[in-house]
């Protein structure tokens, strides 16, 4: 803090612009200033915060280690500033993005849209899906509920519930079933892209996996809606199939004589040390009570 109040805004913008660039003429046409001044701007900046920022040659300029460093977070930083503006220029609320893992937003989210529709109507909502991780970088998104544990340090993540996997499958389906070798004798459909699988229940419940399996698919919401049209059995999150349990299209024949896997599939992400979309505040803490998880402070 203390060397931030020792650099003008000014020489960052200078320094920006010839970081990105990898000039100081180009800065300079850019900044509508004199080469010397770009030169002068950035040795001012060196020596405020004690640090080399760029190799100088007769011919070129090049940006140390440290000066790459700090170019990212400058960058991020007047971004930050321009979209700042733009919020504060506005005359309406920005729109609200949010994007989502397909089966998450399809099975559990969309059927409680309608109560966060009603309950905010003055929000204006974007919904997006897909398997891809949200770009927060280019401002595409407020939020995301991602599968799997996010890698990223650039962004929050809030663990969202505990899921159970148990085998389920139609009523019609479950009269056949009384034992857990009984799965031997049906289809076992799988989800490929599911981070725990049939394999991993077996081997928790003592039993030998099967060699293959009958059906396969990339989606959870496709593997679920299989099971409901008594194609098999699917192991899957009761989260996820909790409508359908609810409604009696599916049921969880061995949950009372077996192991379920329990782990956190679904995570919340959203960028670290931003200004806080009004919206992005509501809807996250609306998702957390609806989840019945505590907000981290």
């Amino acid at each position: 803090m203390q060397a931030l109040r020792r650099v003008p805004l000014s020489s960052l913008r200078v320094f920006e612009s010839a970081g990105r660039s990898g000039s100081f003429n180009q800065a300079a046409n850019e900044l509508g200033i004199s080469s010397s001044a770009v030169s002068h701007s950035i040795r001012k900046l060196e020596e405020a915060i004690g640090l080399q920022l760029f190799e100088r040659t007769t011919r070129e300029v090049n940006l140390t280690p440290k000066g790459r460093l700090l170019l990212e977070h400058v960058q991020r930083g007047l971004d930050e500033m321009q979209r700042g503006f733009a919020l504060a220029n506005a005359e309406e609320p920005p729109p609200l993005r949010l994007h989502t893992a397909p089966s998450f937003g399809m099975l559990w989210l969309m059927p409680r849209l309608p109560r966060f529709v009603r309950a905010h109507p003055s929000i204006d909502l974007r919904f997006s899906a897909n398997t891809d991780y949200a770009q927060f970088e280019n401002d595409d998104f407020d939020l995301d509920v991602v599968y799997g544990e996010p890698r990223s340090a650039l962004n929050e993540k809030v663990p969202l519930a505990v899921e159970h996997l148990t085998p389920l499958c139609s009523p019609a389906l479950a009269e056949r079933i009384h034992s857990p070798q009984d799965l031997y004798d049906h289809t076992l459909i799988q989800c490929d892209v599911q981070m725990l699988q049939w394999k991993g229940w077996f081997e928790a419940n003592h039993l030998m996996p099967p060699h293959h399996y009958a059906l396969r698919f990339d989606r959870s919401h496709m593997a679920i809606a299989a099971a409901v049209n008594g194609m098999g059995v699917v192991l899957e999150s009761t989260l996820l199939a909790e409508r359908d349990l609810a409604a009696g299209n599916l049921v969880a024949p061995l949950r009372s004589m077996t192991h379920d896997i329990q782990y956190i599939g679904h995570y919340l992400v959203y960028p670290k040390r931003r200004t806080r979309h009004e919206g992005a505040e509501v809807f996250r803490k609306w998702l957390l009570d609806e989840l019945g998880v505590r907000a981290p402070l």
